[in-house]
């Protein structure tokens, strides 16, 4: 039998692929890439630089950088904070002039219209280097852990914080926050809630931070990476519980869930490339001291495809310099 085709049907061939177009068509037909607003910049705030495995700043050095980002087009930071003095309770966190309190001042100061978002969880003040408060017995203690979570949200707000960010994955501290952040009239502070595989991944930020567990402890509340329902099903009950948008951890191996994610709700999504995806995926050039980023411009190339509203990463700037 033969097949006749018609000018009309080789046109259509033609015109659904423009692989053989110039190059200024496919320019114009390829989909939006990555730029800076896809990115979300990463403070580590200590008190005074120390050899560590991850880049940090200090409140003096904050001006600066939030300046450059705001000039490179990005349009929000992340903020997580330490302190050299620590207790069972990590009461430290709640002072009005805490190290994370005084970071939030000096990104607000220096640019209000940033969006300003806080890390809100305990392992960077407390002894044992934990997420959550544990009880004489070395339990957890939910209960305290989901108190001392909300007053550290409140006090981030307080300061400033446009968004805070519940990081312990223990159930009740997102319902908690949002409600300490209404009855407080904050109402117009989000909540982004951390939801988070367990990975090898962190390590450069515990030994930054002074977030490392105790021997016998662990981050007991993080999802296996093998359960993406489990992870799913997490984010959508922190979302029912009063998150407004949903922070996911380590990026890399969080695009099935996202994916998953975009279909199910509607709520910004913002994947976390961490720490040991920083120093894995990039490197420094011995010559020009620039930093190679082409790998996590492409991971978060993907991200965006997959459905991220933005990226949360170390690289921001560094990216965002290569982009314009």
């Amino acid at each position: 039998m033969t097949v006749t085709t018609t000018h009309s049907a080789h046109a259509a061939i033609r015109t659904t692929s423009p692989l053989r177009s110039r190059p200024a068509v496919r320019n114009l037909l390829e989909p939006q890439t990555l730029t800076p607003a896809d990115l979300s910049m990463v403070l580590l705030v200590t008190e005074e630089h120390a050899d560590s495995p991850m880049p940090t700043v200090t409140t003096a050095e904050i001006p600066a950088v939030v300046r450059e980002c705001v000039a490179l087009g990005i349009r929000s930071v992340k903020l997580f904070a330490e302190s050299a003095e620590r207790d069972a309770t990590g009461e430290i966190s709640l002072a009005s002039d805490s190290l994370m309190a005084r970071a939030v001042h000096a990104c607000k100061d220096t640019a209000p219209a940033l969006a300003v978002m806080t890390e809100t969880c305990l392992c960077s003040y407390t002894t044992d280097g934990v997420c959550y408060l544990t009880d004489r017995h070395g339990q957890p203690d939910v209960p305290s852990t989901v108190r001392a979570t909300a007053a550290q949200a409140l006090a981030h707000a307080e300061a400033g914080a446009d968004i805070v960010g519940p990081a312990s994955m223990v159930l009740g501290t997102v319902g908690a926050v949002r409600s300490v952040l209404d009855e407080t009239g904050h109402d117009g502070v989000s909540v982004m809630p951390h939801v988070i595989f367990w990975s090898s991944l962190y390590d450069g930020f515990r030994l930054t931070m002074g977030a490392t567990p105790k021997a016998g402890l662990n981050r007991e509340f993080q999802i296996n990476p093998g359960k993406a329902d489990q992870f799913v099903d997490t984010a959508l009950r922190m979302e029912a519980a009063g998150a407004d948008m949903i922070l996911l951890e380590p990026a890399q191996f969080t695009a099935d869930v996202l994916a998953t994610l975009r279909r199910a709700t509607r709520a910004p999504l913002f994947p976390f490339s961490v720490s040991g995806e920083y120093t894995a995926l990039t490197r420094v050039d011995s010559e020009t001291g620039e930093r190679d980023v082409r790998l996590l411009v492409e991971l978060f190339t993907m991200l965006k495809r997959a459905g991220a509203s933005a990226s949360v990463t170390y690289a921001a700037l560094d990216i965002a310099r290569q982009l314009t």
